[in-house]
């Protein structure tokens, strides 16, 4: 069975930092591509960040580009997200998702299996 956990949200005061984790489990974890999205309330999922089966391409939202960092760790089955200097518009549930392919895509039906999101939350 195919299981995606995140971890890692919170509180934090703008300009701070968070780590995401996901930790993937029930596939073969270094034969998928894997992306994180996040849902703001009363806004659609969106894309944030995705990171191809051997971590040679990366993809990010022009919103997060230059603050995030998307990486996997295959010893671990985890990908993770760095994410510095936040800001309030950054508040959102943020989501791993399992690619159906090799290589990241930035389209919310390219992917496949979904964890059940972990709340970020950027307020002073």
């Amino acid at each position: 069975e195919v299981q995606l956990v995140e971890s890692g949200g919170g509180l934090v005061q703008p300009g701070g930092s968070l780590r995401l984790s996901c930790a993937a489990s029930g596939f073969a974890f270094v034969s998928y591509a894997m992306g994180w999205f996040r849902q703001a309330p009363g806004k659609e999922r969106e894309f944030v960040a995705a990171i191809s089966w051997s971590g040679g391409a990366i993809y990010y939202a022009d919103s997060v580009k230059g603050r995030f960092t998307i990486s996997r760790d295959y010893a671990k089955n985890t990908v993770l997200l760095q994410m510095n200097s936040l800001k309030p518009e950054d508040t959102a549930v943020y989501y791993c998702a399992r690619s159906t392919g090799i290589t990241p895509s930035v389209r919310i039906y390219e992917y496949d299996y979904w964890g059940q999101g972990t709340q970020v939350t950027v307020s002073s």
